[in-house]
């Protein structure tokens, strides 16, 4: 991760106590982005933030619960970056789109967070795997709430429900696994490209 990646993410982390304990996860980031969580070592992770393997544990009990905060921390943001940006539209189709530009642009913003939240869910343990699913879940009653506003509306044409709510959170999860500055294009316009796609599909 370059210097304009941990600043990008410095607002995710602002609440986080203390200057080590960001940086203790901005390396175990990148270690499971690189490596997945189950081959990532917190000797690796140590590596990173320039640390010993011993004075992680000051900060964090394990490699779990490393995981657990990045995954809480992508999911909130991503849920309320959602919120924010649906927040003063009132028809279904202007929601969706709203929706649409915000989530994916916010995958390809934070493409390795993106990837990491994607892919590593079942390796919480139970009662955290719980909890964050019922933020994913948050998220995706959003736009399925709008999806089927406007199908009864009239302003949506929505024959399965839940399969557009995959297709919609597929496009936007993906720009984190292909997303890079040097490839062309921003965010922002990638996720108004995705949000143009998806009101043409549904229309």
């Amino acid at each position: 991760m370059d210097v304009e990646d941990t600043r990008r993410y410095a607002d995710l982390w602002a609440h986080v106590e203390s200057e080590t304990s960001r940086r203790l996860l901005l390396a175990a980031l990148d270690a499971f982005a690189d490596h997945g969580f189950e081959a990532a070592t917190t000797r690796d992770i140590a590596r990173r933030a320039g640390m010993s393997p011993a004075a992680v544990y000051l900060y964090y009990r394990s490699k779990v619960e490393l995981l657990e905060k990045i995954m809480r921390i992508g999911h909130e943001s991503v849920l309320q970056e959602v919120i924010d940006a649906m927040d003063g539209h009132v028809s279904a189709p202007d929601r969706t789109a709203a929706f649409v530009t915000a989530f994916s642009s916010w995958h390809a913003r934070f493409a390795t967070l993106g990837q990491v939240t994607a892919r590593e869910l079942r390796a919480l343990p139970p009662e955290r795997f719980g909890e964050i699913l019922a933020l994913r879940q948050a998220t995706e009653r959003l736009v399925a709430d709008e999806l089927e506003r406007g199908a009864a509306e009239g302003e949506l044409h929505v024959d399965d429900l839940q399969g557009t709510v995959r297709a919609i959170l597929s496009l936007g999860v993906d720009s984190a696994r292909w997303y890079a500055p040097q490839r062309g294009g921003d965010p922002e316009s990638i996720g108004q490209l995705h949000a143009d796609l998806v009101l043409r599909m549904l229309r």
